[in-house]
């Protein structure tokens, strides 16, 4: 049985990273300027200069430790350890502590009751402007 360690190829954790953050490569390479097959060769590089990869981490929102310490063990744990599915509905997790439907007959009635004061407002505007010509 072999102890290897696994290499720690950068360019195979900036392509995980990039996809974890439902990047397309088109997309990361726009924002290096670059195009789609510069950041193919990247991402089959196993290592990458550091000036190159502080652009890719900025470019990804993470820092350049977070590249280089990225596990992929790691966030399968993290996610392991707080996913709680009663929330998910449809594969989307969802925490809603109100009834939207709730919400939406309260707003009927906000609304309702608002167009009630309008019409008010033009009775009592025309009655006004009744008596203004009854006077004269």
């Amino acid at each position: 049985m072999s102890t290897a360690i696994k290499p720690n190829h950068i360019g195979r954790k900036i392509s995980r990273i990039r996809e974890l953050r439902d990047m397309k490569q088109e997309a990361l390479a726009q924002a290096l300027g670059t195009n789609q097959q510069a950041i193919s060769a990247i991402e089959n590089s196993e290592t990458i200069e550091d000036g190159k990869l502080t652009e890719i981490a900025k470019a990804l929102g993470v820092t350049v430790e977070a590249i280089k310490n990225f596990s992929e063990e790691a966030v399968l744990n993290i996610i392991g350890n707080t996913y709680n599915d009663s929330n998910v509905i449809n594969g989307n997790a969802y925490s809603c502590n109100f009834n939207p439907l709730d919400k939406l007959i309260e707003s009927y009635d906000e609304n309702k009751k608002l167009y009630e004061r309008l019409v008010q407002a033009e009775k009592d505007k025309v009655e006004y402007l009744e008596k203004l010509l009854k006077g004269k």
